[in-house]
């Protein structure tokens, strides 16, 4: 399940492409992709992490809850990155910490899910590469749901 929300994240946040190292091949049987991501993006499956090959100047970043790793709220995202996250019962393997770019941490008191971290760091870059206007102190209007129906300010 982790890899079809994790795929299904990367689809929606527009991600151009999604790897993973060393993982089972039944890992992509994943039903929860209720997008079809893999129809729209490349996944590049790669055996160990000596075989993976990024684009030019693409950065590689990652996402491990350990000391001396970069508070996601602190860091700035490098317009060309690449995100690794490490197994769900594991962490990130030396070697692949070694060629990490920068290592970001979700600053949480305990590791969580891998697919919600994923998406964690996935709207945290959107949010801070985007050209978004600051955040309302005032309520929201009166709004419609998709269906036309009434959904605030009953």
């Amino acid at each position: 399940m982790n890899m079809g929300n994790l795929l299904r994240s990367a689809h929606a946040f527009g991600a151009k492409f999604f790897f993973t190292i060393g993982a089972h091949p039944r890992a992509f049987e994943a039903k929860s992709d209720t997008s079809k991501a893999t129809h729209h993006l490349p996944v590049y499956r790669w055996e160990n992490a000596d075989e993976m090959i990024l684009p030019l100047q693409c950065k590689l970043v990652g996402v491990e809850l350990i000391k001396g790793a970069t508070d996601l709220p602190s860091f700035r995202h490098p317009l060309h990155a690449a995100y690794v996250l490490g197994p769900e019962l594991g962490v990130l393997s030396e070697g692949l910490l070694l060629r990490c770019d920068h290592v970001i941490k979700i600053p949480t008191a305990f590791c969580i899910n891998v697919a919600m971290a994923g998406a964690i760091v996935m709207y945290d870059r959107v949010r801070s590469l985007g050209s978004f206007p600051d955040r309302m102190d005032t309520p929201a209007p009166h709004l419609r749901s998709r269906t036309g129906k009434l959904s605030a300010g009953r």
